[in-house]
């Protein structure tokens, strides 16, 4: 490499913006130099070198990524695939998608319209073998739902989980035996049963062969989504595997409505126009009094008392009800259904719940991703997916561990 580098170079080199590199050369962290014999603003590759860790501390990943390139086809078997929002991340990440399982009918539509190439497996998981891909599928993923287990003695086993759908995640996990597997699940597994859940599942994992990574709740936000949605991975190694999973690493960047929905950094138009629900007139003239930012505690204190009935003598703050969101702050996480008194997600300066698109955008799936179905459908079907930039990132780390595995099992 030269001696010097362009601010595009540089840009490329460090895993910084151009408007970083502009930043600190005001701020004299790292200053460009005039090249000598064409006069332009370069940057000395020695100073760029000896700087760096420096900068790595001091912004924090502000635009380093976690993307790595697989160096080998690598394939992943999903279960609970709901409209694709994981699938989607992890073939972004550059993991090819062998099969999908999902039980809702109009998910599996749009998995299918989306993707014909992928082998859509409709139905109950109950019904289904997965032996055919017996050490043919790198990772199994799945957002299984979270159920209370009966426990039969000290240590929960596979067979004392019949019944749940966790069950049948590590019956097809056992079936499988890929490398690695990812559950992920809501932030309130921590908790449900005293924690008892979690520890069977874990225990579970350990019986079919599997050992677990320490449980890690990661909030979208810190991985380019404009929502503050929290999903918990339950990531398993398989025993005769001695590399170290590492979650993704978080980005410092947080990513506003306002990147959701216009053309930016995140997307390169401004959100299409699609259908969305409507509020009943009764609601749209309660909402037009709430500011951005605002709730229900920001209207009037008669009409505080009128929408919110009895509860308005409640405890707890209920921030979601009669909520209207900023610009300038990232989505609450959404819900199955866009209107619900619980969880308002108004919008910034219109007063009506998100289209479908904008739900679409603020989960981070592309444009072109069509979901089928009624209108409440649709909505079901992004409120219910994981962001597909998070299952991106975490498709990245996935991918990085397959590359240290295969790179250690090559025959020397």
């Amino acid at each position: 490499m030269n001696e010097y580098m362009t601010l595009s170079e540089t840009a490329a080199y460090i895993g910084k913006s151009k408007e970083t590199l502009r930043r600190w050369d005001k701020e004299g962290k790292l200053t460009a130099v005039r090249e000598p014999l064409s006069n332009y603003r370069v940057y000395r590759k020695s100073d760029i070198d000896a700087l760096f860790a420096d900068f790595l501390d001091d912004d924090n990943q502000e635009t380093i990524s976690n993307y790595v390139e697989p160096h080998n086809e690598y394939t992943v078997l999903e279960l609970f695939a709901g409209a694709g929002g994981l699938a989607v991340g992890m073939e972004k990440a550059g993991l090819k998608c062998v099969a999908l399982n999902e039980m809702d009918k109009w998910a599996c539509q749009t998995l299918r319209n989306n993707r014909p190439n992928w082998n859509v497996l409709e139905g109950d998981i109950k019904s289904f073998d997965f032996s055919d891909y017996e050490n043919k599928v790198d990772v199994v993923t799945g957002g299984f739902p979270c159920q209370a287990f009966s426990y039969a003695g000290k240590k929960l086993g596979l067979a004392d989980a019949r019944g749940t759908l966790f069950y049948e995640f590590a019956r097809v996990v056992k079936e499988v035996n890929p490398p690695i597997c990812i559950g992920e699940n809501v932030r309130g597994l921590l908790s449900h049963e005293n924690g008892k859940t979690l520890q069977g599942m874990i225990s579970i994992l350990d019986e079919i062969g599997y050992n677990v990574v320490p449980v890690q709740v990661l909030k979208a936000i810190n991985f380019n989504v404009p929502q503050k949605r929290e999903r918990l991975i339950l990531v398993g190694v398989r025993k005769d595997i001695d590399v170290m999973y590492e979650y993704p690493k978080p980005y410092k960047k947080i990513y506003n409505l306002k990147d959701a929905l216009k053309k930016g950094e995140l997307f390169d138009c401004d959100v299409p126009k699609s259908e969305g629900s409507k509020y009943p007139k009764s609601k749209i003239d309660v909402l037009k009094l709430v500011p951005q930012k605002g709730y229900w505690r920001d209207l009037p204190l008669e009409i505080q008392k009128e929408f919110m009935g009895g509860s308005f003598h409640l405890g707890g703050g209920k921030t979601g009800i009669a909520r209207r969101i900023g610009w300038d702050e990232p989505c609450l996480t959404l819900t199955c259904s866009p209107a619900q008194k619980q969880t308002e997600r108004c919008h910034p300066e219109e007063t009506r719940p998100f289209t479908v698109r904008e739900y679409a955008r603020i989960q981070t799936f592309p444009d072109d991703w069509k979901f089928e179905g009624s209108i409440a459908q649709q909505y079901k079907q992004i409120g219910n997916a994981v962001p597909v930039n998070l299952g991106k990132e975490v498709g990245y780390s996935i991918v990085r561990f397959l590359n240290s595995y295969y790179n250690l099992s090559k025959p020397r």
